[in-house]
């Protein structure tokens, strides 16, 4: 699996250049303004709320020594805490609504990496695009919640929360590289096998999430910019996996896709 996380970030390489060479930008504007303001509610949540959760942290110090201390750290708390789940929704709102406009994107990238030959793929509209990012990210959300709240309390454990942080850090990473993968997955798999698949590649989608999570720390730069570039690569390395597997068969051959196995 290291050496699938690796390729996954490795995939990154030589994105703007393919981006530019595709003339792909235009597929962009609409994502990047939806990630762009998703974001910014986000971080004026976390500004504006964080004073009201911490007071509601602070409830639970019932000793009138530290308490002042304590307040201040809770506020702090409280806007981590606001930041930390607010990722996560933001990762997924916006792969979600920006699904029917990856999907041409992926499937240009496509057609540069295996040519301009004709290939059995599902036709899908934009409504069915949408739909499908809807589903396959409120799933994804809902997992990635039941491990991560868990995982945050444990966090705030002196010395071993740091391994939990890493944990919470990589099951973000594999579910936004999941979402990326999904937008090449689409046009070959259905929903069940697409969960296959990832499943079988869970170290391309760690990868691909990695670079994904830390370009998202850059500040205003990395909620334009991130988007773009992780969907081309996660969509490079998907179509290499698919067509190295023969999951893609040709309109003109008698070739069958293998099916996916687990």
């Amino acid at each position: 699996m290291f050496k699938n996380i690796i390729n996954g970030i490795k995939a990154y390489f030589g994105t703007f250049k393919l981006i530019s060479k595709l003339g792909l930008w235009k597929f962009f504007a609409i994502p990047i303004l939806i990630s762009v303001i998703t974001g910014f509610i986000f971080v004026a949540l976390a500004y504006f709320f964080s004073d009201n959760l911490g007071t509601l942290i602070a409830r639970i110090w019932p000793w009138e020594w530290g308490s002042e201390t304590f307040a201040t750290i809770s506020t702090y708390m409280g806007g981590l805490l606001i930041l930390v789940l607010g990722l996560v929704l933001y990762k997924h709102i916006v792969m979600a609504l920006s699904a029917p406009f990856m999907s041409p994107v992926s499937e240009k990238v496509e057609a540069h990496l295996l040519g301009e030959t004709d290939h059995i793929h599902r036709n899908t509209s934009f409504s069915q695009q949408l739909s499908r990012g809807i589903r396959i990210n409120i799933r994804n959300l809902c997992r990635e919640l039941l491990f991560m709240i868990p995982l945050i309390i444990l966090s705030f454990i002196p010395v071993i929360g740091i391994a939990f942080t890493i944990l919470i850090f990589l099951i973000q990473a594999y579910y936004v590289g999941f979402g990326n993968m999904d937008y090449t997955m689409e046009r070959h798999f259905n929903y069940k096998e697409s969960v296959q698949f990832v499943r079988k590649h869970r170290g391309t989608a760690i990868g691909n999430g990695i670079v994904f999570v830390l370009m998202l720390f850059i500040p205003i730069i990395g909620f334009i910019i991130t988007l773009p570039i992780s969907v081309v690569a996660a969509s490079t390395e998907t179509v290499k996996i698919l067509d190295q597997k023969k999951l893609i068969a040709g309109n003109n051959s008698s070739e069958e896709p293998k099916k996916i196995t687990e």
